[in-house]
């Protein structure tokens, strides 16, 4: 039996394409070694931090031509030398981009019975959620009654952020892409409000929806809605801007020109780094409150899925021109 891989054949130039990439097929990986495992992959996750890394600017290392694209999966264990993991285990792990790895499992958790389906381990009851929870509560210190500004609100962090948010008594609103996400930000996540900032002017929505500010604004794009909220005196006072993703630089050369921050200064406002990984000791603080909450039905999600792996790099291209709509997600 063969395993599958998706390979980087070259640094994308701008906006990632299909012929970026490579599927390249590979006999199974060597004999275990001790504290090893073998696992086969049956979700995979494709995130806009991959494009980061790409660029070069990310912390993490970047990877190179011939290497296989990072990614995390939902696995099952074929074979184990760990002193842990039994074959059968379902595990959320890094994997890469392939059909079957060996991993020493260091950075390996096992799937809990509440993620239903298996793929919600990938996004909101896994690293995304973790990313939305841990950013509101503790970095952005949300409290009830304040109103809470979300960019890319119909993507998976983004989504969350808002029904925590809500959930915690505060007041969501969120900015989306188009007609079609917004509608489903409204009704389906149940923000207050949503706009389309394609379509509306988002200085002046603002204006009409949180006349004295915002108390949160939890951003994952960077650009010219961050200038527009800002710099346009749209921070209440007092407020924090949890500065969580830069998905419209990731395509980028070069990183372009911020906004003039000196008008934080009037709003006392802080700008405050998300990083998820320094929360990894407290995965299960958040699985606690938030199986809770999915098992209950009050946690909406939406996931974009291809089958195959063949499929990852032209939905992976999506994911990067803005085009998907929810969690972007491989099936085997």
């Amino acid at each position: 039996m063969t395993d599958r891989r998706i390979l980087l054949r070259r640094i994308p130039d701008g906006t990632p394409r299909p012929e970026d990439f490579e599927v390249a097929e590979a006999p199974p990986g060597p004999p275990l070694g001790p504290g090893q495992v073998r696992v086969r992959a049956e979700w995979l996750s494709l995130d806009p931090y991959v494009r980061a890394l790409l660029s070069g600017r990310h912390f993490l290392r970047m990877p190179q031509p011939g290497e296989v694209l990072p990614a995390k999966a939902v696995a099952r264990v074929v074979e184990s030398r760990h002193a842990t993991w039994r074959t059968g285990d379902r595990l959320v792990l890094e994997t890469g981009l392939q059909s079957s790895a060996v991993s020493d499992a260091a950075d390996a958790w096992r799937l809990h019975p509440g993620h239903v389906p298996a793929s919600t381990a990938l996004g909101i009851l896994g690293m995304p959620g973790m990313t939305a929870y841990f950013g509101l509560l503790d970095v952005g210190q949300v409290r009830a009654g304040e109103v809470v500004l979300v960019s890319s609100a119909a993507g998976p962090v983004g989504s969350m952020v808002g029904q925590i948010a809500m959930l915690k008594g505060a007041r969501a609103i969120g900015i989306a892409g188009s007609a079609e996400k917004c509608d489903w930000v409204r009704r389906v996540a149940r923000f207050e409000a949503c706009i389309d900032y394609r379509r509306e002017d988002v200085d002046a929505r603002l204006r009409e929806l949180a006349p004295d500010g915002v108390h949160v604004f939890f951003d994952n794009t960077g650009g010219d809605l961050q200038h527009t909220v800002i710099g346009r005196r749209h921070l209440a006072l007092g407020a924090r801007v949890v500065l969580c993703g830069l998905v419209t630089q990731y395509n980028l050369k070069e990183a372009p020109p911020g906004p003039n921050l000196g008008v934080l200064m009037a709003s006392r406002a802080k700008i405050l780094p998300m990083v998820v990984y320094d929360y990894e000791h407290r995965r299960e603080e958040f699985l606690r409150e938030a199986l809770a909450w999915h098992g209950a039905g009050r946690l909406a999600f939406k996931e974009d899925i291809v089958e195959g792996l063949e499929a990852a790099p032209a939905h992976f291209c999506r994911l990067m021109r803005g085009e998907n709509f929810g969690k972007s997600l491989i099936r085997l």
